[in-house]
């Protein structure tokens, strides 16, 4: 190899640069600069700050960040449906002092305490609630104004009412432990955020709530017209963020015994900050609380690391608009441009080298050269179909086929002229294939591989395979599902494409060029399924072999042809037995003689085969010009091939002017006659065969005599 080739190879196929476009389309990517931000923070002020991991230190701090915390998850959750809330800092003051006032002037027991401070929060919440979501008042005016009256009640209250609580003997040994003690070594105030912030996460993730408050947050007039009472949604957020401050208020009074002047000043700026540092949007419907907790941290540790430091107030409120100042800027920024920051870098092409081919062209004296014999071939369908890409008959000569409309339409015999719906599928039907039993599997596009019974009931077999333990994306998931065939036993063996791209975006995998096709096995009997093979370049269609023992199927960008066994002595095995081949193959079917069918979807070009020993160009091609400029697999011209179980060519045929059938992708041999069908057609092709079987069904072939 060359040692520029070697170059490219090394630069483009071993460095992983594809695992940054994966990376990015992870939900959890939005937590990496959070969370970057939150190790900075605590290794930066630990190690400045001389005895800031101590125990005592640490008990202090565990304490204002068990009620801060429990501030902001409430106030993330009313984030999270699209409003905001500035008036948690007054909330939280009132219930503080109506914890205070309820346990210190009345005498009350603690748990009185506790409901008075849940009354004040609860009260208060529900006021902002009925405002914003019921007489439907802008969230940031409202709250501010509820936030200057709330201020000036409680800032009455305490001057009122300070020196009675001051001088009063009230005790108690429940007030001192939740003030004061521990569980399992962490303060109490912790332990009720950590068993709050779980509640709140199951809520949002799990429950029918959380995912109207998720989807009011997203879009209220989708959520409006999906049936979701989107005024009753917005009040409940604002009730949970007030019982919230009521929580944090009355751990607060425990542990101070008091409330003063200061108590909950400025605290909304921090809440905000904690929750909008943490990765929460501004706009609503995306976030969590985890990250609203993570935000938390980070405010916390800052606050009090600046304080310990000398720092002022005035420096604190100036770094907390800062961080607040940069996390709406990237917030904002991230989520605009997200797509095209991952149209930059998903699409990752590495270096390939086709072999040298023979050539197709009709007067080549070559086992590929194409004649225009699927010319002859008698339309069936014409207009009335749309992208049949594959095609069955069952016992009574009647044919299947799918169309991209996501229908599997039957065609009745003898002159294929009336036709009817013989199911519904959700998806676009790709591979066909009769099981023993007379259900009908296919490969549904993007879906996963499904069953159709003889009535036409639809189910679903299987839509995943087990994940892959070094794979950075879920490749569990089925994403491009292709063809399908079924061994004697029941197994079903099938292909899933590529596991980057969904079924539309074919064109950016073969652009791409990266293996990452598979042949997968659906057991019937334990409803499991299994990766038999993987590492290919868009694999695709399947064949079970007339031995009933190995298989045949296509790797389509390779122009390869594998057989593999999955019985019998060689079990395990697998051998290419074409490759090099003028076509990209797709279909693989049996023939009447034991030989088999395939389908050319298209054919080699010169240009993209240049194509693909220069990635770089590639990948300029992909962000630069628009779609319907860039270089790809040509598709447009294709036919049909026969080989033996060696992998020796035995014809062609071909559709020169490409007016009857200019691109195959499968092909099935019923009584004599050849049907052929097309993902861009809008007919299947009617071709007599010279000299085959007039009796022999690809039914009989698998499954003998019709019972």
């Amino acid at each position: 190899m060359p040692v520029r080739s070697l170059l490219l190879r090394c630069r483009y196929n071993l460095i992983p640069e594809h695992l940054i476009g994966e990376i990015l389309t992870k939900g959890w990517t939005d937590n990496a600069i959070p969370f970057l931000a939150l190790v900075v923070t605590v290794i930066g002020f630990g190690t400045a700050i001389p005895g800031f991991f101590q125990l005592q230190s640490l008990s202090d701090s565990t304490r204002q960040l068990g009620e801060f915390s429990i501030v902001v998850t409430g106030l993330t959750i009313v984030m999270l449906g699209g409003g905001i809330d500035l008036s948690v800092g007054s909330n939280f003051a009132l219930s503080a002092f109506a914890a205070v006032s309820a346990f210190f002037i009345f005498e009350q027991p603690t748990w009185v305490a506790l409901l008075a401070a849940l009354a004040v929060g609860g009260a208060f919440g529900a006021f902002n609630g009925f405002l914003v979501g019921y007489v439907r008042l802008r969230a940031f005016l409202t709250t501010l104004v509820t936030f200057i009256i709330g201020r000036a009640i409680y800032d009455i209250l305490i001057v009122n009412y300070a020196a009675k609580i001051q001088l009063s003997m009230m005790s108690s040994d429940i007030w001192d432990f939740i003030g004061d003690g521990t569980i399992f070594g962490l303060a109490v105030s912790i332990v009720a955020a950590g068993i709050l912030a779980v509640i709140a996460h199951i809520m949002l993730s799990r429950s029918r709530p959380g995912w109207h408050i998720l989807a009011v947050g997203g879009s209220r007039r989708s959520a409006h017209n999906a049936g979701i009472r989107v005024r009753r949604t917005v009040f409940a957020t604002y009730v949970v963020s007030g019982l919230c401050c009521g929580i944090a208020g009355f751990l607060l009074a425990c542990r101070l015994s008091g409330t003063g002047p200061g108590t909950g000043l400025n605290l909304e700026i921090m809440a905000l900050t904690a929750a909008v540092v943490g990765g929460n949007s501004l706009g609503g419907g995306r976030g969590s609380v985890m990250k609203g907790i993570m935000g938390a941290v980070i405010v916390l540790v800052t606050t009090n690391g600046l304080i310990r430091l000398g720092y002022g107030t005035g420096t604190n409120q100036m770094v907390l608009g800062l961080m607040l100042a940069a996390a709406v800027i990237l917030d904002i920024r991230w989520l605009k441009n997200r797509h095209k920051v991952l149209n930059e870098l998903y699409v990752a092409p590495i270096y390939h080298q086709m072999g040298k081919t023979q050539s197709a062209e009709p007067q080549a004296r070559s086992p590929y050269a194409l004649n225009d014999r699927l010319s002859q071939a008698e339309p069936i369908g014409l207009g009335e179909l749309e992208g049949p890409e594959d095609v069955i008959l069952d016992d009574n000569d009647h044919f299947y086929c799918g169309t991209r409309h996501g229908e599997i339409i039957k065609f009745f015999a003898p002159d294929y002229r009336r036709s009817e719906v013989f199911a519904h599928t959700g998806g676009f039907p790709l591979g066909l294939a009769f099981d023993r039993a007379g259900n009908l599997i296919s490969c549904i596009g993007a879906m996963g591989l499904y069953s159709i019974a003889p009535d036409g009931t639809v189910t679903k077999l299987t839509a995943e395979t087990s994940r892959s333990l070094t794979s950075v994306v879920d490749d569990a998931r089925l994403r491009d599902p292709n063809d399908c065939d079924v061994a004697p036993d029941g197994r079903i063996f099938f292909t899933d494409s590529t596991k980057r791209y969904d079924a539309h975006d074919w064109a950016l995998d073969s652009i791409e060029g990266r293996p990452t096709g598979r042949l997968l096995c659906y057991h019937p009997s334990t409803g499991k399924t299994e990766t038999l093979l993987d590492r290919y370049r868009y694999a695709n269609g399947v064949c079970i072999a007339h031995d009933g023992q190995s298989l045949f199927f296509a790797e389509s960008w390779a122009c390869r042809i594998h057989r593999y066994w999955f019985d019998g002595p060689n079990a395990g095995k697998v051998q290419c037995i074409i490759k090099d081949m003028p076509g990209y193959p797709d279909n693989i079917n049996r023939a009447s003689d034991g030989t088999y069918w395939m389908a050319w979807l298209g054919m080699r070009t010169p240009s993209f085969d240049l194509s693909l020993r220069h990635p770089g160009m590639r990948k300029r091609m992909t962000r630069r010009l628009p779609q319907d400029d860039w270089l790809f697999p040509n598709i447009n011209t294709g036919g049909v091939v026969k080989f033996d179980e060696t992998g020796r060519i035995i014809e062609t045929l071909g559709d020169l002017a490409g007016a009857a059938h200019p691109m195959v992708t499968s092909m099935r041999e019923h009584k004599g006659e050849l049907f052929i069908g097309g993902i861009l057609n809008d007919r299947i092709g009617r071709y007599i065969i010279p000299g085959a079987d007039r009796s022999w069904t690809g039914l009989k072939s698998y499954w003998g005599e019709a019972k």
